[in-house]
């Protein structure tokens, strides 16, 4: 399947859908399909054609499509998964950990799903398959809908947390990547001290001769190998330390406000599954009492039982469209929440393969820095090679004596 191209529903196998370039076609949680132009963020229900304004799927018009299928849809990042034909598939378990995300295209009975925390997942006796969003990848958007229990406690911690929690760990060692920087910048500020300190060391400094000239160079050395090191702890400063200290200075602020966002969604989740299971309670109250007023009807136990019968019918009838409703609502907040969680898992996957790139660009920057020193330090005891190799005792006997000698007249034997 090339890309672009959409997966023709069941007994249409025949027919391969081409889009337009730009757009990609995607699931909703109810299975229902919509289209995204992912260059402008536009959704529609309606297959887009690639003659504009001519609709490419003819029918009744269903339903709109809120401005933005994701809310809170961040600039730069894929909103949704594409759907390709080429989806692997996951086997369901008892596990809710191995429970898609992706509710099938047909309106479910309970019997079919199950509950988690207020998330409704495919039952794994009747949905024994499902299809990953990005199946060529182990991708955080697949991998993170159920909660898992707190080993630390009782309770249980949400897939996004955990994912919120490997993000900020992220930036601690980023942070503490930096501070070894800084160490190390420490360690070479002090050795290059130290070297150019010993350079201006006496020692030896009356050495003469060739000889001399080699004892001198190596002081020398000394001073210009301290100013490699100084220069080196310099770029590691500007170059490696300070970029890995300043990445994402705002991280821990921006994270917050994602793990907001998604944590009031899922209140608001919990919130909706209260009211269905508080509307389907009255339901169940309202058809019980129903059931009695019609027992009382055929024992004829009460002359007032069929205008009983009528106004609890009502009210049955009422509190059934009320768990309609209500059911309606918290489909809503758990699309919203499914999308959101797409949108947001994508998005700090992308951060994490920054900032995971980041730090490998300027370790390689520290290597680079490191090969540059040594060459340099190597420049630095050439001239000390080149005039070791031109020490000569014989030459700088000859020079020395031409200086400071004496006499080259020989004792004789004393005569009587």
């Amino acid at each position: 399947m090339k890309p672009g191209m959409v997966p023709p529903p069941p007994g249409e196998e025949s027919h391969i859908v081409v889009l337009p370039p730009g757009w990609q076609s995607y699931l909703s949680p109810q299975g229902r399909r919509y289209y995204v132009n992912t260059a402008t963020n536009e959704t529609t229900w309606e297959r887009p054609s690639s003659s504009p304004g001519i609709p490419a799927s003819p029918g009744p018009h269903r339903s709109s499509l809120p401005p933005t299928v994701n809310g809170y849809h961040v600039a730069g990042t894929p909103a949704h998964p594409p759907e390709t034909a080429h989806m692997s598939v996951r086997k369901s378990t008892g596990d809710s950990q191995n429970l898609g995300s992706s509710p099938p295209g047909k309106k479910q009975s309970k019997e079919n799903t199950i509950t988690v925390n207020c998330v409704t997942f495919p039952h794994p006796d009747t949905m024994p398959e499902q299809q990953l969003l990005k199946p060529t990848e182990w991708s955080y958007c697949d991998y993170f809908w159920a909660d898992k229990k707190d080993p630390q406690g009782n309770g249980t911690v949400a897939g996004f947390e955990l994912l919120l929690q490997k993000q900020l760990k992220g930036k601690q060692m980023q942070k503490e990547m930096s501070e070894f920087i800084r160490e190390r910048i420490k360690i070479e500020e002090e050795y290059a001290k130290n070297l150019a300190k010993l350079s201006q060391n006496s020692l030896a400094a009356q050495e003469e001769g060739s000889l001399g000239e080699a004892w001198a160079q190596v002081k020398k050395s000394l001073a210009d190998e301290a100013a490699v090191h100084l220069k080196f702890s310099a770029k590691l400063h500007s170059e490696v330390e300070k970029p890995l200290m300043n990445f994402r200075e705002n991280f821990k602020k921006d994270m917050k406000k994602c793990d907001h966002h998604i944590a009031d969604l899922r209140k608001q989740l919990a919130s909706r599954y209260a009211a269905v299971e508080k509307a389907r309670k009255a339901l169940t109250e309202r058809q019980r009492d129903l059931e009695v007023k019609t027992q009382q009807l055929e024992i004829k136990l009460s002359n007032k039982t069929e205008e009983d019968i009528k106004k609890a019918r009502r009210k049955s009838t009422q509190a059934g469209d009320d768990l309609m409703r209500c059911v309606d609502l918290y489909n809503q907040a758990q699309s919203k929440w499914f999308e959101e969680m797409v949108t947001t898992t994508l998005e700090l996957e992308r951060l994490e393969v920054e900032r995971v790139e980041m730090i490998r660009q300027h370790l390689c920057q520290y290597t680079q820095l490191r090969h540059e020193t040594d060459m340099f330090n190597q420049s630095t005891v050439e001239p000390v090679d080149q005039l070791l190799r031109k020490v000569d005792p014989a030459k700088d006997r000859e020079l020395w004596v031409r200086e400071h000698k004496t006499g080259n007249i020989r004792p004789v034997d004393m005569e009587i």
